[in-house]
């Protein structure tokens, strides 16, 4: 499973995965990103639509999991949505400059990796938690750096 595919590495990783013969379960923020999704791709790769900061939405996707791997489990999480927010210094920034990036960096794969663990633990598979550089380096202020240092945590 990979939320999410609309653009960017989550689109290449699940594009890569259905060329070797994977079956992909693919998360996209928008309805055009998963339409594009597929008709770039085989049949074994399906989308549904998954925001990462939305719990209802969140739970129906992790139904929706469950019944696409039955008991075989889910051999596979990448979590990789993630958005950068704005980058400046602290003083120039809201607290909703900070918000955004936490809630969809950190908060959104905590949420989804709870959800789908249970499955993830059926298959004894693994759990990839897509951070970056700036998880250890600060180079500016912005929720961005603070919520990649949580997923390192995490």
């Amino acid at each position: 499973a990979l939320p999410i595919c609309d653009t960017g590495f989550g689109n290449c990783a699940a594009k890569a995965l259905d060329l070797r013969g994977f079956r992909v379960l693919a998360g996209c923020l928008t309805e055009d990103g998963s339409r594009r999704l597929s008709a770039a791709t085989s049949e074994r790769l399906k989308t549904t639509l998954l925001d990462v900061t939305d719990a209802d939405n969140i739970a129906k996707v992790a139904e929706w999991v469950k019944t696409e791997v039955g008991d075989e489990g889910l051999w596979g999480l990448i979590n990789n949505a993630g958005v950068t927010g704005v980058l400046a210094p602290v003083d120039w920034l809201s607290m909703e400059h900070f918000r955004v990036p936490v809630a969809v960096n950190l908060l959104g794969l905590i949420h989804v990796t709870l959800a789908l663990l249970p499955n993830v633990k059926r298959a004894r598979g693994r759990i990839v938690n897509v951070a970056s550089v700036g998880g250890r380096v600060a180079v500016s202020g912005g929720g961005y750096f603070v919520s990649k240092f949580g997923v390192e945590a995490f």
